[in-house]
């Protein structure tokens, strides 16, 4: 059983750089052929696509969140982690970290994903 959580702070002020970690366990996060997403959800809208690294360390993002959203990974701690610079207010939301089988840009829901973890809450205030 595949498991992924979400680790961050809760609280980040504005401009700062919002850095957010999924450790997975019962699975690598270098197996052949999943997508590790991060998504969020604002308070009151839907879900948002942000991001994703593939199996093989590829990275692909948002178009609207291209400039300041960053996705790495650590295979030694079979983790990874989003950097989000120059966060604002709007960025406050639940964020996700999921596996899927192949990009979903525009997802329903987090049943979309094969797996998904619990949520985090940010809150970006001064």
């Amino acid at each position: 059983q595949v498991q992924l959580q979400e680790s961050g702070p809760g609280l980040v002020k504005p401009s700062q750089t919002l850095s957010l970690t999924c450790t997975v366990s019962g699975g690598s996060i270098t197996a052949n052929y999943y997508y590790w997403n991060w998504i969020r959800q604002p308070p009151g809208k839907g879900l948002e696509w942000m991001g994703a690294i593939d199996y093989s360390g590829s990275t692909y993002y948002s178009p609207s969140l291209k400039s300041h959203a960053s996705i790495s990974r650590d295979t030694s701690k079979n983790q990874f982690t989003l950097q989000l610079s120059s966060v604002t207010p709007e960025d406050t939301a639940v964020y996700y970290c999921t596996r899927g089988a192949g990009i979903r840009t525009d997802p329903t829901g987090l049943y979309e994903y094969d797996y998904w973890g619990q949520g985090t809450q940010v809150t970006v205030s001064s």
